[in-house]
């Protein structure tokens, strides 16, 4: 059955916020599977410990992902 996990960094997002992602990515995996399949679709979402998120071997916490949602023009997340 389709299942997604959506890794994000601890302390970025609050409950409502990690909710309404896995809202919309459930909607979008059952806009291709069908409506059958609502009941077997399953999306988590998982925290990384700030700090312990690479990119190019630079990490990332979670001030610095606060930081970067926070510059990111009206209407684009």
């Amino acid at each position: 059955m389709p299942q997604a996990t959506i890794k994000v960094i601890r302390g970025v997002f609050d409950t409502s916020e990690k909710q309404e992602m896995a809202r919309r990515v459930s909607e979008t995996l059952i806009d291709f599977e069908g409506e059958g399949l609502r009941p077997y679709t399953l999306v988590t979402v998982e925290e990384v410990e700030s700090g312990d998120w690479y990119v190019g071997g630079q990490n990332v916490t979670a001030a610095d992902a606060k930081s970067l949602r926070a510059s990111s023009p009206a209407g684009v997340s």
